[in-house]
């Protein structure tokens, strides 16, 4: 080590943590996995699961071990992506700590269990944090805010609402999943239109699937294509 960085009265000792937003659909509302921690600091405040990154993994490997510990999820099942970095000065009362944020979806997720630090785990819906109702430990409300963010964005360019959707469902399922993103009324006729000329999105199997009421609708899964061409853009429908 250089002598000017052992010396130095700018430099001190920092830690890294990864920090997960996992959301789900239930009940046609957008929920985020949260744990009550367990222990100080912010004891009994709700969080993100996450946690310290071992020396011998990788983050992601520490992110995948964090979630199983806290909640008893297996993210291996999960579309999973870093986020971002969030370092500031303060963000964790016990020194410098730098988080690794990381973003994952899926489809019917169990109920979480919560395990080590974690007093218990629980999915949360996101309009009761985002408006201010409930303040996160940490910096995480604000974690929260760009997942989310970065989940709409996404919705518009790439393929990653069929995350959100079983290895088969109908395009009303799929539309849902956009109107509890985006907090938009979809005009049925004008997504189905806008998804099937959208060459790659989805493919249809083939079945079809008979609701409660109404006539049998058809099965599609999710095509070849990541990037849309055309995009869906936001803008389009009426707030929900």
């Amino acid at each position: 080590m250089d002598d000017w960085l052992k010396d130095s009265t700018e430099v001190e000792a920092s830690w890294v943590t990864v920090d997960l937003t996992i959301f789900t659909v239930r009940g046609d509302q957008l929920m985020v996995l949260l744990i009550e921690r367990g222990v100080e600091p912010f004891l009994g405040r709700p969080a993100l699961p996450g946690g310290y990154v071992q020396k011998a993994e990788t983050l992601r490997e520490g992110a995948l071990r964090e979630l199983w510990e806290e909640a008893g999820i297996d993210g291996s099942r999960l579309h999973l992506e870093q986020l971002g970095a969030y370092g500031d000065p303060g963000r964790d009362p016990r020194g410098r700590v730098v988080t690794i944020a990381y973003l994952a979806l899926g489809p019917e997720l169990p109920t979480p269990v919560g395990g080590t630090d974690a007093k218990r785990a629980y999915w949360a819906p996101v309009s009761q944090l985002i408006n201010g109702a409930q303040e996160l430990a940490f910096d995480h409300t604000a974690i929260l805010a760009d997942a989310l963010e970065e989940i709409r964005g996404k919705f518009e360019y790439t393929a990653v609402a069929t995350a959100f959707c079983g290895e088969t469902f109908t395009l009303s399922e799929l539309r849902t999943v956009y109107e509890v993103i985006w907090g938009q009324y979809l005009d049925p006729s004008n997504f189905r239109r806008k998804v099937l000329n959208t060459e790659g999105f989805v493919q249809p199997t083939g079945e079809r699937r008979l609701p409660p009421t109404g006539r049998p609708a058809g099965l599609y899964r999710r095509g070849t294509a990541w990037l849309l061409s055309p995009p869906l853009l936001r803008g389009t429908g009426h707030p929900a």
